[in-house]
């Protein structure tokens, strides 16, 4: 029988503790409702005791975002009364308060860390529960490096903080210290002991990264009895990081077979929350990321996009639609094959090429690919243009595609602390377009130009810049999502020059959004950026 899996999101703490990730109220806010809209049953929004900010977000977080029954808010104490105080002031403004205490039961904690004995810190644990237990009626207990602990001992607190009264034993892997088959051992025999001692106790797990097993050894605590995951998006976190929502989540969705358990998470919502969380707090998700890393769903190999285009089965066990993708994505590249070349023609509707067409357009795609890292829509659509040109069998009422799309041919941005500002010469068709504008910096500058030349009112809603080579000439790639008219387009581009690469990211959103409007325009010779 298939049993709910709780998720405890823990972003906006453990997450926010990542060097450099921290996030202003209005930014905390924005991350907790769209957790709240990922539907996750727990969101610790803060150690409400560690400064002014994190109390104010926390209680601003349970007053706007835990405003209904269907969420728990919580945030962290110690297990002393002025941390207990603190968490319990700021999320009591929620409809579901829940006070979190973590205190550590590994020897290596209690002897070197807290400097007390053994029964000293059990007795300082169930103190702390029995005064928050006086506050709220939800309390949760975080046994920290439970998994180096003496399992007598760990045994030991938690029997004693449930009978003070604690509703949630969490039993963390703190370090990454632990292994799958070691950890599902460990909770496997904690469950069975706990659910004589109070079966209505929720047995959670708080697992960390540090040798790579987090999402190993939260599923493998899943199938050991675990009721509740403890999880960030991105599986950001302290160190090497947390145990990833979306990873573990997708897991038990896709092999519900060999979990028989199910979450409330609305899986929707992952990309969108992955996005938001890697913009806000400037992370950037490593590209072969399992489900949120921008090649997730991308494939670039001939074999394995022939493969994909005669059945999705063979390479993929998630559809991208489930996540929020809105499908899967063959990138065309020198290593792309026919298959995947005459697939993205079609959906560009040349779908009547001959055979000797055909051969002639994919031998113009090759040369291209070869001079380029990727072939986009817009390309396809001038190698088609100018494969038949030359061939003097252009019809007359084909649309002279090259003449709508745009051509980055130089640029001058100029940076300062006065007036930031940005010279654009662009190419569209045999036309030489030019234009200059100021912005509140560079970057701002140098798309409110091409903007304004391309008479598309564009809106940036997201801009990631990193390097992907080392050196001199190391190469700095561009990620931007735009809004026009309600749709979102996402375009990337490389250079050596951060600034090039852009601009050269900015066309090609602008020149995807013509693409679209030809696909949705039966007329395609009328189409303007003008009038859309």
């Amino acid at each position: 029988m298939s049993r709910k899996i709780w998720v405890f999101d823990t972003t906006l703490r453990d997450g926010e503790q990542v060097p450099g990730a921290k996030l202003n109220l209005n930014e905390k806010l924005e991350v907790a409702q769209q957790l709240k809209k990922l539907n996750v049953d727990i969101i610790e929004a803060g150690f409400s005791a560690s400064s002014a900010g994190d109390f104010n977000a926390v209680k601003e977080i349970a007053e706007k975002v835990g405003n209904t029954d269907d969420i728990f808010i919580t945030a962290l104490a110690r297990a002393v009364k002025a941390d207990i105080d603190a968490v319990y002031h700021s999320v009591k403004y929620a409809q579901n308060p829940l006070i979190h205490i973590v205190l550590g039961t590994s020897d290596v904690h209690v002897e070197k860390k807290f400097r007390k004995s053994k029964s000293e810190i059990l007795n300082i644990g169930v103190d702390a529960v029995k005064y928050a237990k006086t506050l709220l009626p939800n309390v949760q207990y975080s046994t920290e490096d439970a998994s180096r602990a003496d399992f007598e001992y760990l045994w030991a607190t938690i029997e004693a903080v449930v009978k003070a009264g604690a509703t949630i034993i969490n039993v963390p892997d703190t370090c990454g210290y632990a292994e799958p088959e070691e950890f599902g051992e460990l909770i496997s025999k904690i469950n069975d002991r706990l659910k004589n001692v109070n079966d209505h106790v929720l047995l959670s797990v708080h697992c960390h990264n540090d040798l790579g097993m987090a999402t190993a050894n939260t599923l493998a605590a899943i199938k050991s009895g675990a009721d509740k995951v403890e999880c960030t998006i991105n599986g950001i976190g302290e160190r090497a990081g947390n145990a990833s929502l979306e990873e573990v989540v997708m897991s038990l969705n896709t092999r519900s077979d060999a979990y028989h358990a199910y979450t409330n998470i609305n899986t929707k919502e992952i990309m969108n929350t992955s996005r938001i969380i890697s913009n806000l707090m400037g992370l950037e998700v490593q590209v072969n990321k399992a489900i949120t890393g921008e090649n997730a769903f991308a494939h670039s190999s001939g074999i394995h996009q022939d493969g994909l285009l005669k059945s999705r089965e063979a390479y993929e066990i998630i559809n991208p639609i489930e996540v929020g993708l809105e499908d899967m994505e063959l990138v065309l590249t020198a290593r792309s094959g026919r298959h995947a070349v005459k697939n993205a023609l079609q959906k560009l509707s040349f779908d009547s090429l001959t055979d000797t067409h055909f051969e002639g357009i994919f031998e113009a795609f090759l040369e291209l690919a070869d001079a380029k890292k990727e072939v986009y829509n817009h390309d396809l659509y001038v190698i088609v243009e100018n494969y038949f040109a030359k061939h003097d069998n252009l019809n007359q009422n084909m649309t002279h595609y090259s003449d709508h799309f745009f051509e980055l041919i130089d640029l001058q941005v100029i940076s300062n602390t006065h007036f930031p500002s940005a010279s654009v010469k662009v190419k569209k068709g045999d036309e030489l377009l030019e234009g200059s504008s100021g912005g509140s910096g560079p970057i701002d500058a140098l798309y409110s130009t091409i903007a304004e030349i391309s008479e598309l009112d564009l809106t940036l809603i997201e801009y990631n810049i990193s390097s992907v080579s080392r050196g001199k000439e190391a190469l700095g790639k561009v990620k931007i999502q735009v809004e026009y008219r309600g749709e979102k387009y996402m375009a990337k581009a490389t250079d050596t020059d951060i600034m090039k690469a852009s601009a050269f990211a900015f066309i090609n959103a602008i020149n995807s959004i013509i693409v679209d409007h030809f696909l949705q325009n039966s007329n395609r010779a009328h189409f303007t950026t003008n009038n859309g």
